[in-house]
C-alpha cells in the first residue's frame, strides 16, 4: 500500500491557510441564505418539511432516466405519470428500495432537485441546508452512510440521521423522552418499522420488507394466478386503494381490473371485490401481525402496561387499509388507533427536530462520520 505525504513550504501554508478560511466563511454565509429543512425519504414518497413553513413537498420518489444520455428527464410527481408509460430508453425507476439507497447517483440528483425546489425563490444555487432525515431502522451502517453522503453531495452542510419510527412518534406528540411505553407501527410503501420507545430510545424494534408495494405484488400475483391476468404495479395500487381491506366489509365493494390476458394477450377486465383483494393481500397481512405480536411479547412487562393503557399507534400509507386497525386490535387485543395525518407523521417528527436539534440530539442515530480535517 502506497502512502502519499505532500509537503507544504511557508509559503505555500500562507496561501492555503486563507483558502480555507474564505472556503468556510462562505459556507457560512451560503448557510445563513438556506432553509434548514426535514426529508422522509420514503422508498414510495419523498416529503420535505421547510422550518417555519411546514411541509412544501410531498412527491413520488421516482426518477426518470434517458439510459442512452444518462440524463435525468423528470422526477417525483411528473415522473410517477411516466412508469409503465415510456419508451425503450427512458426508465422511470425508484432509486430508493426497502427504504434505502439502491442508485447512489440517482439518490443524489433527486435530493438536490428538491433542495432547490424549496430554495428556488431565494439563493438556491448557493443554498447550504441543515438538513434532518428520516431512515428504516435496522438499516446497516453502509447503508446510513450511503443516505448522508447522498445529502451532503446534492448539497446540506449539516446532515442528521433519526430513525423513521422514532420520527414518527415525535411527530403525533408521544412521550419519547419519559419513562412510559409507547408502541409505534409505520407501514411505508418498501418497510413497515415496528418499536416500543421509552426514555428517547427505542427498546424492542422489529423492521420488515412487508408494507404497501409488497400489497401490490400480492394482487398482482393474484390476478395472475387467479385470472391469467398481466397487471401493472400502478393498477395494482389502484385496486388497493379502491377496494383492499384487511378486515371484512359491512358492505361489499367492487372494482373493475384492467390488464392484459396472458393467453390471448389482448386487453382483459375481471369484476373483483373486496374479499378477492383480502383474500390476495391474507399472508402479508398476518406477516404484519405475527411481527406486531413478536414485538409485544419481546417488551418488558412494565411497558407492556403502558402500552395496554396508550394502544399502538399506526402511521404511514399502509395504516389507511380499511379495517387494519380492528384487525390488529382483535388479534393482540391492545387498542389500536391510526394517528391524525398518518402520511406526514415522519417528516413533521423531523420538522420538530429541527426546532430544537440540540436538546433532541440524543435522539439521532450516529453514523461515526467525521469531517475530514484541513
Amino acid at each position: 500500500m502506497k502512502c502519499c505525504i505532500l509537503a507544504f513550504g511557508s509559503r505555500d501554508e500562507e496561501v492555503i491557510k486563507p483558502l480555507f478560511f474564505i472556503m468556510s466563511i462562505l459556507g457560512n454565509l451560503f448557510g445563513s441564505f438556506s432553509q434548514d429543512i426535514g426529508i422522509d425519504l420514503g422508498t414510495a414518497n419523498t416529503l420535505v418539511y421547510v422550518r417555519g413553513r411546514g411541509i412544501v413537498i410531498n412527491e413520488p420518489s421516482v426518477v426518470a432516466v434517458n439510459q442512452k444520455t444518462g440524463q435525468i428527464v423528470a422526477i417525483g410527481t411528473e415522473a410517477k405519470r411516466m412508469v409503465g408509460r415510456t419508451p425503450a430508453q427512458i426508465s422511470a425507476t425508484r432509486p430508493l428500495v426497502a427504504g434505502v439507497v439502491s442508485d447512489f447517483e440517482v439518490t443524489e440528483e433527486m435530493l438536490k432537485h428538491f433542495i432547490r425546489k424549496v430554495h428556488e425563490h431565494s439563493f438556491a444555487v448557493f443554498a447550504r441546508p441543515r438538513v434532518v432525515i428520516g431512515i428504516p431502522s435496522g438499516v446497516t451502517e453502509v447503508e446510513k452512510r450511503a443516505v448522508e453522503e447522498a445529502a451532503r453531495n446534492a448539497g446540506a452542510r449539516e446532515v442528521y440521521l433519526v430513525e423513521e419510527p422514532m420520527a414518527a412518534a415525535i411527530g403525533v406528540r408521544l412521550p419519547v423522552q419519559e419513562a412510559i411505553g409507547s408502541m409505534i407501527v409505520d407501514i411505508g410503501g418498501g418497510t413497515t418499522d415496528i418499536a416500543i420507545i421509552s426514555l428517547g430510545g427505542i427498546v424492542v424494534a422489529k423492521n420488515l420488507r412487508i408494507a404497501g408495494d409488497k400489497l401490490n405484488a400480492d394482487i398482482i400475483r393474484f390476478a395472475r394466478d387467479e385470472f391469467k391476468l398481466l397487471l401493472g404495479e400502478r393498477t395494482a395500487e389502484d385496486i388497493k386503494i379502491a377496494v383492499g381491506s384487511a378486515y371484512e366489509l359491512g358492505e361489499p365493494l367492487e372494482a373493475t381490473m384492467r390488464g392484459r390476458d396472458l393467453i390471448t394477450g389482448l386487453p382483459k377486465e375481471i369484476i373483483v371485490d373486496d374479499a378477492d383483494i383480502r383474500r390476495a393481500m391474507r399472508h402479508s397481512i398476518y406477516t404484519l401481525i405475527n411481527a406486531i405480536k413478536a414485538a409485544v411479547e419481546a417488551t418488558p412487562p412494565e411497558l407492556v402496561a403502558d402500552i395496554m393503557h396508550g394502544g399502538i399507534i399506526l402511521v404511514g400509507g399502509g395504516s389507511l387499509l380499511r379495517g387494519f386497525d380492528r384487525l390488529i386490535h382483535e388479534e393482540t387485543k391492545i387498542p389500536v388507533r391510526i394517528a391524525d395525518d398518518p402520511l406526514t407523521a415522519v417528516v413533521r417528527g423531523t420538522g420538530i427536530i429541527l426546532e430544537d436539534v440540540d436538546s433532541l440530539r440524543d435522539l439521532l442515530v450516529s453514523t461515526g462520520y467525521e469531517e475530514v480535517p484541513v
